[in-house]
């Protein structure tokens, strides 16, 4: 089971900031788990927030997508922390003077630094990566085994690999890599690293008030570790190929729908395992997190299925899902787990009775709320305690942004609604009226605390190119920002109440603290 260190966070007023680690500051082409993401937590208390919301930390293919990873368990290698490595003696600290802002410097350093790091192993350190190994083989062994493989057939999808290791034929895969154990153990080492910087990072902020808020994707990347080892439980054939894929049907923002291409799952396997599969995944979901975000939550109750043929998502069709059923054993396993439920889109009163029935938080979004109707659900007004009320999510705009491309009538009722008469001192009103909210847990994305507009968001869905690039720079956050944050907070009953209360026996899942610098 893992580790249970706290009451449930989301059931106490409180409030956070969304903002994934690859956005923070820093000298690399992508923020990572350095310095700066201390100091964002140190930040986070100054603001008196008590949420860091992330998105998903795995190995992205190169378009850098968090929600298409190439395994649902491990940490990107490119999240690591170089200067930590530096800080052990795996790597001289000259080596990031001057370097090429790519991907492929950052894995080839990183490989040396790790090399070494074997190298010099002594008996701790031995002892905390074959715990770690033992505690992580349900998924790190096929992981390092897969990400090994792409290696070697230059990075293509499995599917395209020779029929033997397509298959996962386990004689013929380990026939393939009989000379290459070594490099097996750099990406299980790898993986060692991510997951103590991590653990690191998790109990300083826990030090500091702040809980790390996670994100669970609801599918998973067809080339991926997860679908090349665990098949059986896929929509796919003995080559990997599907006859349906995953996504979502037209709507107000996307006329052609969605085509996300996941594989589907064979639910009726997945059930006669009793998805242990989705239990492993929230195993270690929460060795990280102290609360997870179930993305896309209406498909446990139903998915929308397209054939694989079609090139829109304007040809699916709704398929039942067992979801009461797989939450019933996510709940015996685990008891009471912080989970969120992201039902945004279409949702009908089965995706609800659901999420009730499991007593598990929905999202409201303030930019979706103003329509003219004023039942509608994301107005504050209408809010209700099981909520998390954002002012714009990840996949939104800014919302300075969104107001300014906004229609006249919809600004006309965002100023009325929020009273803001004089709208330029937007988002803050917006920021003031989601921490208003009945809401127990209130989330304000990055961009939107530092009033940033166009050319700002995260990600714009349906689209490939241009997306998960933001970053912000510590020069544009002032005091004025925490001040003004940290009042507001204290205005309406969120502010952290003080470190977080861990277990006793709560352990990391390795132990390289027990290793020595330079040893």
């Amino acid at each position: 089971m893992p580790e249970s260190n706290h009451n449930n966070p989301l059931g106490v007023r409180r409030s956070g900031v969304l903002l994934h680690p690859t956005s923070l500051p820093g000298p690399w082409s992508m923020g990572d788990l350095s310095h700066n993401a201390f100091r964002f937590v140190e930040f986070l208390q100054a603001a008196g927030q008590s949420i860091w919301q992330v998105l998903p930390l795995g190995p992205t293919h190169v378009d850098g997508c968090p929600y298409q990873c190439l395994s649902t368990h491990a940490g990107s290698n490119l999240l690591i922390s170089l200067d930590w490595l530096a800080d052990r003696g795996w790597l001289p600290v000259d080596i990031m003077h001057d370097c090429p802002p790519t991907r492929e410097w950052r894995e080839s350093v990183l490989e040396t630094a790790c090399k070494k790091a074997l190298s010099r192993m002594d008996t701790a350190m031995r002892a905390g990566f074959d715990r770690f190994c033992r505690k992580q083989s349900y998924w790190l062994d096929d992981y390092a085994r897969f990400i090994v493989l792409k290696q070697l057939y230059d990075n293509k999808p499995w599917t395209e690999w020779p029929q033997a290791l397509r298959c996962c034929d386990r004689q013929a895969v380990d026939a393939r890599l009989s000379e290459h154990a070594e490099t097996l153990m750099i990406r299980k080492f790898e993986q060692f690293v991510f997951f103590e910087q991590w653990q690191e990072l998790r109990q300083y902020a826990h030090q500091h008030g702040v809980f790390l808020f996670g994100d669970l994707p609801i599918f998973v990347s067809g080339d991926s570790a997860d679908v090349w080892a665990n098949r059986q439980y896929f929509s796919v054939d003995e080559n990997g190929r599907a006859s349906v894929v995953a996504g979502v049907p037209p709507d107000a923002f996307t006329e052609e729908g969605q085509r996300w291409g996941n594989p589907l799952y064979d639910w009726q396997r997945l059930k006669q395992d009793g998805f242990s599969w989705w239990l492993d995944r929230l195993r270690t979901q929460f060795e990280l997190f102290d609360i997870v975000r179930i993305d896309h939550f209406r498909g446990l109750e139903s998915y929308w299925e397209i054939p694989e043929s079609s090139p829109t998502a304007m040809d699916g069709s709704w398929r039942k899902a067992p979801g009461a059923e797989l939450l019933e054993a996510i709940q015996q396993e685990f008891n009471d787990l912080p989970l969120v439920a992201e039902d945004l889109g279409i949702i009908t009163h089965a995706v609800d009775d659901l999420r009730r029935k499991f007593s598990l938080p929905g999202m409201k979004v303030l930019q979706f709320a103003f329509d003219g109707d004023v039942d509608n659900a994301h107005l504050p007004h209408n809010h209700t305690a099981d909520m998390v009320a954002y002012t714009g999510t990840h996949d939104n705009d800014t919302t300075l942004s969104w107001y300014q491309s906004a229609s006249a009538e919809e600004q006309h009722r965002v100023r009325s609604y929020l009273q803001c008469g004089d709208h330029s001192d937007l988002p803050w009103p917006m920021i003031r009226s989601a921490m208003m909210s009945v809401a127990n847990t209130t989330i304000l994305p990055m961009q939107d605390i530092l009033g940033l507009g166009a050319g700002h968001r995260m990600n714009l869905p349906g689209t490939t190119t241009g997306n998960w690039s933001w970053r912000f720079d510590w020069s544009q956050l002032n005091d004025n920002h925490t001040n003004r944050l940290r009042e507001i907070t204290q205005t309406y009953s969120r502010l952290s109440a003080g470190p977080v209360q861990v277990a006793a026996d709560a352990q990391p899942p390795g132990s390289l603290s027990l290793v020595s610098n330079g040893s």
